[in-house]
């Protein structure tokens, strides 16, 4: 791991155990013992650092998803799996995502407006809509009714993180799937 990777995988840990305000740069730069100097000569501030981080977690969290969903049979096997993926994150089962303290793309987006971490936050929601749409779209439904399921799948997965981060239900995930299960039964 080159010098820029460490400064963007430790400051993704401590923002994600602290928060991305509450986290310093000298912090940082102490946690991955590399100088000041070397991390303003890959990024030009601390917010530029944060965009970067994003994106960092983007492709460890779209990868790992993936590879849980390519195991599986498209459609609704996959959704099962999504939401079982989701359970294991929660749970704190999956060793690349960090012990879970809720999604990092919302955390991210509470504490920045109007700025590239939000328009790299939403092109992670997308992304994620968009693994779910292509399964969604093998359900023997209506192509009418494709949108509004991945929607109501995408609803149902945002609430499983909020409720078990922020109620610590860790049955979250398995709720939403149950929930799901029955929407895909009636579209």
């Amino acid at each position: 791991m080159n010098k820029r990777e460490k400064l963007i995988q430790t400051a993704f840990e401590l923002f994600y155990k602290h928060g991305i305000h509450a986290v310093g740069i000298n912090q940082i730069l102490k946690e991955s013992g590399i100088a000041k100097k070397t991390l303003y000569s890959y990024f030009e501030s601390k917010e530029q650092l944060v965009c970067e981080v994003v994106s960092y977690r983007d492709k460890i969290f779209i990868n790992w998803l993936k590879t849980r969903l390519d195991g599986v049979k498209k459609g609704l096997p996959a959704i099962e799996v999504f939401f079982d993926a989701l359970d294991d994150w929660f749970n704190s089962r999956v060793d690349v995502l960090m012990d879970f303290r809720g999604c990092f793309f919302i955390n991210a987006c509470a504490e920045f407006s109007n700025h590239e971490v939000n328009q790299r936050c939403l092109a992670h929601k997308e992304k994620v809509s968009h693994l779910i749409e292509q399964h969604v779209r093998q359900l023997n439904i209506s192509k009418d009714n494709v949108a509004t399921v991945t929607e109501v799948l995408c609803f149902l997965k945002e609430g499983a993180i909020s409720q078990a981060y922020v109620l610590g239900d860790l049955e979250a995930a398995q709720k939403a799937k149950k929930i799901a299960l029955k929407i895909i039964a009636l579209s």
